[in-house]
Order: structure tokens, then C-alpha cells, then sequence
């Protein structure tokens, strides 16, 4: 039969308005912690002869006999009230289930606890501990409204109590279960229907189930055996409540309303609760008290010093608001706050310090301005000699000859251009500033007063030729043709000559040769003896100077072509520089003269070899030297000498109109490549033979289809002649050159 002994009575429907009456101004500057028996009682909390605070938070002071006071909310015993944690612990009623003898049924005698209304709610600390070997007990909030029940099995197996273990509570014997955050309500009852002791009792006569603190219990195998588990707090087990002031959900909530806000003390925080709404308050760090009260009773400092035990020094310890500080005692020095954490200080009195100080700041000082003036000094000196470096250069390479050729010639238009200028231009010369190498020197691009230009760093001059450079510079800077780049100027000021150009923003003649290789664009036979031509005419024109010149490094690359595909020549100038026998020849490999490599000896001669080999190029569209080394020049003179010359020719260009220019066009670059060049025919007789070769009415009538310039790349428009030719075009074309 089952009991509710005990349910209206420990049912605590408060109902009350906690935060109107007990932040509304109840004198809380009136009223102090209190104590009822051996308990502490304090504010926010009171008992009710106080009357210092709300309903919700009045305890009863209740005489339990011969003289002994105990605070109880209602029915339920008060053991202790924490601010800290924000919780009161009570003692909780143990519910039990006894088989009964005479009825042959089990009595229950169960407990409900209703917290619905008040300040607590149950702590998820406690646990729903079940005792018994045959017990299955249930554990729920209110009935037909409530949202939360649990429970948990406790049996031994064929009632063998035996098999229960001190200290373990894992469903042997005895079971546990959590309950989850936010309960107010509580209630425990047992399955007396499938789980009761009828065959057991004289073992284990009854069985028990409480809501209590998990941190208070261990299990003892005596509890199935006997009643000691219930007789030993009188029928009840410890229990923890947490609790909050509910009248604002969160502190930001409580904030605003600063008239009912309940942390009072002036060094206190509030903190929301983690159990339901609301908030609790507490004294800040370093700080001591009850937080809910103001001046002296509220929070006060902490006086870290008067307390080594927890707040370690093992120095000089001297307390401030809110904290303490822990230095090492005079002379000595080091971390006060752990033993022998000081040590003594061997440093001089502080008038020495600071005498010492001083004289080291003058010494940095001093020293400091001695370095800055040996820096300066170094610097000086650096700058003097690379003065001295650079008018001896400008010496050594004839400078001053020059200065006074250009007097006597007057205005010659030719600028000597600074060291400084040309460091700048080419950022010292930097690698992205290179736009061709070749055997008379490198060729950089730059920018002098706003004009981009070229400029080539030619190689070391050599004593001996310093007169006939100088010489050739003053010719060249007069070097006025079509067909040849200018000289600007040059600088004098470095190890080696610096020869400024104009600058020519195309293409070369390398560079079209290779865009038709790749069919990417087609170049008639009669733009190609034009190029020729024009490139001739100027080699002939530096060949009969009053002073001639000789480029010494003629090749596609060095002849650049300008809008409507104008040839001009570039990279000279650096040619009489060192003219002597040379440990390494000048030039590039497949244009260099067979003669030049027995002697290193530059002349004329020697340009038209390299012309010849470019001739050859406009002929074929072959490189120089092939991919396995196989060298142009012979291969054409073993075409011409075995009759097989067409299959080398391009064969873009072979058709019966232009046959007779191309062999007259091969016969006279076989005659520049004759060995020993004694015999070759001279620049001059080269570009008139090309420039007739160029206007013959066979090239004419087969004009190049218009090529445009476009972000420095060759773009064909129109179509491009056909190369296909049928086998009897071939073979009559072979045997016309074979003749």
C-alpha cells in the first residue's frame, strides 16, 4: 500500500514576489547576517523573527527540542547557505518500500518536493540514488503537467547480497542517475507491481530512493541488510539547491534597473545563474564579504599579508586594495612570492648607479660621434677614390682627346654622359635591363633624360688603340644614315667604354626570319633582298668612312627593323677597341670569318664573310648552325658544287618567275664566303648588286603582303603566297639551277 505522508505538507507553493520586496528598499543598510542554532544565516537571507528579507528568502527558526534551534524552509531542514556558490544545502527525505508481513504487500512511504515559486531550483549535483536487490524506483517532476522523469534498477542477482560491493553503486545493490538543470519539483515512487521483496525479505526487507548530494554518499552493503541508511539522518540524506535572485533574467536585464539591482557592495559582480534564470552576486577578486550589502557589512579587502598560507610571500609583503604586493627586502632582489626566491643584490648605492650612468652616456655619445665621423670619413674617402677611378678611366679611355676633338669640330652632336647618369638608367646595371649580349659587349636599355636609349658596355680598350677609337667615335657621332642606328654619346667614366644609341622599339631581322620559320608570317623574295639591300648599304657606308669602321659582330640580331621593315644596323662602335691578337675572338659562332680565327685580325673583309652567312639565311630560312652542329656555309657550298641548290633554298619562295634572282643572289654570297677573302668583293659592290637584284621586275611582281606592327609583335594581314608546287615545277626549276 503506498503512503503520501507528508505531501501537503512539504509542498512550498510560495507564489511570492521575490525582487519587489526584497530590493525595493527593505533596509537592507539595516540588516546584518544573522544565525539561527549553529547556521549562518546571511543576507539576502534571514529568519523570520528578522523580517529583514523577502518571504521567498525567510528561513523559520524552530526550537527541535530542548533548546536546540535549526533553520527549516517549511518542512526541510537548512544546513548551510553559500553567497559564493550560490547554493543552500538541506536535508531531503528518503523515500522507502518495506514488504509487509501481514498484508503480504509493500508499504511505500514516498516524498514530493515542490520548489515551484521560490528562489531554488535542484541542483544537477545531486543524484537519484536507488538501495535495494530488487528495487526499481522512478523519479519525475509534477504530475500531468511535468516534462522530465527518470529512474534507475537496482537488483542482486537471485537476492545474493553478497555479490554487492562497499564503495561501488553501478546497479548492484545500488544505482544512480543524474537529473538535468532547471528542475524545481520532485517526486519519487517505486514499481511495486514487478519489482518487490516478497521472496527476499528476511535478506533485504526494504528498498530506497532519494534525490541527494552525490558528494555525500558511499554506498555500504550494510544499507540492504539493515535500516542504517535511513535511520542514519532520521529518515532523510543531504541535498544541494541552487539558488538566484529570479527577478531579472540575466544581469544585463538586472543592470537596468538599477533601483532593485541586489549586488549592493561597491566591490562586488554579478554573475548570471547557471540554473535557471537570474543572477547571483559576488565579491570581486581580493575582496572578501557579503556582496548583497553595502559599506562595512558588504565586501571588504582581503588582507592577502595577515594570511601566508594562501597567499604566499616570503618577502616584504604589503597589502593594497583589492590584492598585495611581494617584493624582495632591500638589497636583495629577485621573485619574493617562493622560497629563497631572493637573493642579495650586489648592485652600488644608487649616487654611484647613476654617476656610472652618466659617464656611460657620455661615452655612448662620444663614441657614437667618433663612429658617425669614421663612417663618414670611410665615405669621404670611398667617394675620393672612385673620383679619382673614374677620371682615370675617362683618361685611360681618351677622354680627354675627345674633349678636344669635339672643340675643334664644333657642334658635333654627341653628348659624354656622367657615371652617375648611366648607374641610375640601367639600375647598376641591372640583368632585367639587358636586351642583347654579343662578342663586342652587352647592350642595355635605359632612359636618359626622358629618351629611352641603348646602351652597350663594350670591352676593355686597349692602351694602343686609345687614339683610333677616340678618332672613330668623332666620325661616328657624324654618321648620318637611314640605315644605321645612331650614336648618341658615350661615357668614358667606367672600366670599360659606355656607347649610348638610339632606340629602335621593333623587331630584328633574327626574330622575323624566326616568325617565318613557324609559317607564322610569309616574307617575299623581294623584302628579303630589299633587307639585304639596305643592311648592305650601310656596312658599306662605315666601310668607306675617311676612317672606316668595321662592325665585327654582323648577324641577324644586329640588324633591327624599324616601321615598313627598314633595315638599320646597330651594335657597332666597340670594333677598333683592342684590334690586336685576342685570346678569344670576336663575333658569334656561324658568322664568324674562317680568316679572322687564324689571326683575330679585324677588316673589312671580315663583315662581308658575316654577311654572306645572312644572305644564305634569307635564302633558306636555315640557322647558321644546325641543331647537331652542321655548319650552313658548307652545306651551301656542297649545293652549289653538286647542282642540288633548290632542295636548299626556302622553298615559300622557288617559283620559275624568281629563279634567276635567287641564283644570281647565290652566286654573290658565294663570293663573299671565298676563302681566303682576299678575293670577296667589297660592301659596296655587295649593296649595289643587291639593290638591282631587289628592283628586278621578276621580284616586283610579287609584292609582300602588308605586315603591321602591334605591341611589338609582327602581324600579317592578307594572304600569304602559296609554297606548294607541283613535280614538274621542281624538277625544271632543280635543272635551271643545276646549269
Amino acid at each position: 500500500m503506498t503512503s503520501h505522508r507528508g505531501l501537503t505538507t512539504t509542498t512550498l507553493c510560495l507564489a511570492i514576489a521575490i525582487a519587489a520586496e526584497l530590493l525595493a528598499g527593505r533596509a537592507e543598510g539595516q540588516c546584518q547576517n544573522t544565525k539561527c542554532g549553529d547556521v549562518e544565516i546571511p543576507y539576502p537571507f534571514s529568519t523570520s523573527l528578522d523580517k529583514c528579507a523577502a518571504s521567498a528568502f525567510e528561513f523559520d527558526c524552530n526550537d527541535t527540542g530542548n533548546g536546540v534551534y535549526k533553520p527549516f524552509y517549511g518542512n526541510v531542514e537548512v544546513l548551510s547557505v553559500s553567497l559564493q556558490l550560490g547554493q543552500v544545502r538541506v536535508m531531503n527525505h528518503i523515500s522507502s518500500s518495506c514488504y509487509n508481513l501481514s498484508s503480504k504487500e509493500m508499504d511505500s512511504d514516498t516524498w514530493q518536493l515542490n520548489m515551484t515559486g521560490t528562489p531554488f531550483m535542484l541542483s544537477d549535483s545531486n543524484k537519484f540514488t536507488v538501495v535495494g536487490c530488487r528495487t526499481q524506483a522512478y523519479i519525475a517532476d509534477q504530475d500531468y503537467v511535468g516534462k522530465y522523469m527518470s529512474g534507475c534498477v537496482s537488483v542482486c542477482r537471485r537476492g545474493d547480497v553478497w555479490k554487492a560491493t562497499n564503495g561501488t553503486c553501478s546497479g548492484i545493490g545500488c544505482c544512480q542517475t543524474a537529473i538535468p538543470k532547471g528542475l524545481d519539483y520532485y517526486q519519487a515512487f517505486f514499481d511495486d507491481s514487478s519489482m518487490n521483496t516478497s521472496g527476499i525479505y528476511n535478506r533485504t526487507p526494504c528498498s530506497y530512493a532519494v534525490l541527494m548530494d552525490s558528494s555525500n554518499f558511499t554506498f555500504s552493503t550494510t544499507y540492504l541488510t539493515t535500516s542504517e541508511f535511513n535511520n542514519t539522518y532520521d529518515g532523510r540524506a543531504p541535498m544541494v539547491l541552487d539558488w538566484a535572485i529570479r527577478s531579472a533574467n540575466s544581469c544585463e536585464e538586472a543592470w537596468k534597473k538599477m533601483d532593485s539591482y541586489a549586488c549592493k557592495s561597491t566591490n562586488s559582480e554579478c554573475f548570471n545563474s547557471t540554473n535557471g534564470p537570474g543572477y547571483t552576486c559576488n565579491c570581486s577578486k581580493g575582496y572578501e564579504g557579503n556582496p548583497y550589502l553595502e559599506g562595512p557589512n558588504g565586501c571588504r579587502d582581503i588582507d592577502e599579508c595577515q594570511d601566508s598560507k594562501t597567499h604566499h610571500c616570503y618577502g616584504e609583503c604589503r597589502n593594497k586594495p583589492g590584492g598585495f604586493d611581494c617584493n624582495c627586502p632591500a638589497g636583495s632582489k629577485g621573485n619574493a612570492t617562493i622560497p629563497d626566491g631572493c637573493r642579495k643584490d650586489f648592485r652600488l648605492p644608487l649616487k654611484a648607479r647613476l654617476a656610472i650612468g652618466a659617464v656611460i652616456c657620455v661615452l655612448v655619445g662620444l663614441f657614437s660621434f667618433l663612429g658617425w665621423e669614421v663612417i663618414r670619413h670611410k665615405r669621404s674617402i670611398k667617394k675620393q677614390a672612385l673620383l679619382r677611378q673614374t677620371h682615370e678611366f675617362f683618361l685611360q679611355h681618351g677622354g680627354q682627346l675627345l674633349l678636344e676633338m669635339m672643340k675643334v669640330e664644333g657642334n658635333v652632336g654627341f653628348t659624354l654622359y656622367e657615371r652617375g647618369e648611366i648607374e641610375t638608367a640601367t639600375s647598376n646595371f641591372n640583368k632585367e635591363h639587358i636586351i642583347g649580349e654579343g662578342g663586342q659587349g652587352t647592350v642595355y636599355r635605359a632612359a636618359l633624360n626622358g629618351v629611352n636609349v641603348a646602351i652597350k658596355k663594350c670591352k676593355e680598350i686597349d692602351e694602343s688603340r686609345k687614339m683610333e677609337f677616340v678618332q672613330e667615335l668623332v666620325i661616328l657621332c657624324r654618321v648620318r644614315h637611314p640605315n644605321i642606328v645612331k650614336l648618341l654619346g658615350c661615357c668614358l667614366q667606367f672600366e670599360a667604354p659606355m656607347l649610348v644609341y638610339e632606340f629602335v622599339q621593333n623587331k630584328t631581322l633574327q626574330e622575323l626570319l624566326d616568325l617565318h620559320r613557324s609559317k607564322r608570317f610569309h616574307v617575299t623574295l623581294g623584302t628579303r633582298m630589299r633587307i639585304a639591300a639596305e643592311s648592305a648599304e650601310a656596312l658599306a657606308h662605315l666601310h668607306s668612312l675617311p676612317h672606316p669602321i668595321i662592325h665585327g659582330d654582323v648577324k641577324p640580331s644586329n640588324i633591327l627593323l624599324a616601321e615598313g621593315l627598314i633595315a638599320k644596323v646597330s651594335d657597332f662602335g666597340c670594333s677598333t677597341i683592342d684590334e690586336n691578337t685576342q685570346a678569344v675572338p670576336k663575333g658569334t659562332p656561324g658568322y664568324i670569318d674562317p680568316d679572322y680565327l687564324l689571326e683575330y685580325q679585324l677588316t673589312s673583309k671580315n663583315d662581308v664573310y658575316s654577311f654572306g652567312v645572312i644572305l644564305l639565311e634569307l635564302l633558306t630560312s636555315k640557322k647558321p648552325l644546325s641543331k647537331d652542329r652542321k655548319s650552313l656555309t658548307l652545306m651551301f657550298q656542297e649545293a652549289m658544287a653538286e647542282g642540288t641548290l633548290f632542295e636548299l633554298l626556302d622553298s615559300d619562295m622557288v617559283d620559275e618567275a624568281s629563279m634567276r634572282v635567287m641564283h644570281q643572289a647565290a652566286v654573290l654570297a658565294s663570293q663573299c664566303l671565298v676563302v681566303p677573302g682576299m678575293t670577296r668583293p667589297t660592301m659596296v659592290l655587295v649593296a649595289a648588286e643587291l639593290r638591282r637584284l631587289a628592283l628586278a621586275d621578276e621580284v616586283q611582281q610579287c609584292p609582300q603582303p602588308p605586315l603591321v606592327l602591334e605591341d611589338l609583335s609582327f602581324v600579317e594581314m592578307g594572304s600569304t603566297t602559296s609554297g606548294v608546287y607541283s613535280l614538274e615545277k621542281k624538277a625544271v626549276l632543280s635543272i635551271e639551277f643545276a646549269r
